[in-house]
């Protein structure tokens, strides 16, 4: 059987599952059953697992009795959806467009702490050069037994090849930063390539949102990317707020500026992974942010961003 067989039939058989056992990306239901993990284990009601039961069954229908409370998205391509009728169109917009790209979601790591989880996910669609990596965060909290908020951050690159402006989503919160991420912070902040460098250990690495193969492993590739980041100044982020568990720091904040040059605010996440030692054994991103062209700026690096150096890849 040749590939455009193989691809037509694992075509057929997607969609014809995609209704019934094809999960609802993000993985909302994965991410909202960590982040309600505290509220079972008290013997409170569960009516948010009933609600994303109701939701993964495609039983769309039943939506206002099961779920009597609010659920709130934010999403980088369908921005806020708020209700009921938005919800049931947002769903069913994700479903068809992941069936069609043939996706398959694989889980890279999950952070939790005081009722909110943050899930990293890769999903893999089909391209015409391949299988496409596409790295995504979703955030899921849980503020009551009847509500439930999700934020999900990502670069659009891999998909359409352009970033896309997104506002802030969350206020500047009072956020501890007192360890190795408070450093990287602070290192971003002043433009400092050494100070930065200094926190990962020999293996360290930092992917960018386009996907694995924009990692950069070990003391020299990552020195390399911090100088073409910081090369006309530092650049600021304004922390709102945290998802620490001790091992994984998941930090969601706003970037304003970028250098000499103050940029429109932007969302974004970043989670930092620490290694035995408490240096920063990964540091993942999640985010559109782009570099703004200046007079300095090498040819092609204008269109760098928090996220993409050099090798800016295009779906």
């Amino acid at each position: 059987m040749g590939y455009e067989e193989c691809r037509l039939v694992r075509t057929t058989a997607i969609r014809k599952a995609a209704w019934v056992e094809m999960p609802w990306f993000p993985d909302f239901v994965g991410a909202l059953e960590l982040a309600r993990k505290q509220t079972r284990q008290a013997g409170k009601a569960d009516p948010v697992g009933q609600y994303f039961a109701t939701l993964t069954s495609g039983d769309l229908e039943s939506l206002e009795t099961v779920w009597p409370g609010d659920v709130v998205v934010y999403d980088p391509r369908a921005g806020e959806v708020r209700g009921h009728r938005e919800l049931r169109r947002f769903v069913r917009q994700n479903q068809e467009w992941f069936a069609e790209r043939l996706a398959s979601i694989e889980t890279v790591a999950t952070t939790c702490s005081d009722g909110r989880a943050v899930v990293e996910l890769l999903a893999h669609l089909d391209h015409a050069s391949g299988v496409l990596d596409w790295p995504v965060a979703v955030v899921a909290e849980s503020l009551d037994q009847r509500s439930a908020v999700f934020r999900t951050y990502c670069s659009q690159v891999p998909v359409d090849g352009r970033r896309h402006l997104r506002g802030p989503i969350l206020e500047p919160g009072p956020v501890r930063l007192d360890d190795m991420v408070g450093q990287y912070l602070r290192s971003f902040d002043a433009g400092d390539v050494e100070a930065a460098v200094r926190l990962f250990p020999a293996n360290g690495y930092v992917r960018e949102p386009i996907g694995p193969e924009s990692l950069h492993r070990g003391i020299g590739e990552l020195g390399a990317l911090f100088r073409a980041w910081f090369s006309s100044g530092g650049i600021g982020l304004e922390p709102c707020l945290m998802t620490d568990d001790g091992r994984r720091s998941a930090l969601e904040y706003t970037c304003f500026r970028w250098g000499d040059q103050d940029l429109p605010p932007q969302a974004g996440l970043t989670v930092y992974e620490r290694d035995q030692n408490g240096l920063l054994a990964a540091v993942r991103l999640y985010d559109d942010i782009e570099r703004p062209v200046t007079p300095s700026s090498p040819a092609g690096r204008g269109d760098q961003h928090l996220g993409i150096s050099e090798q800016t890849h295009t779906a």
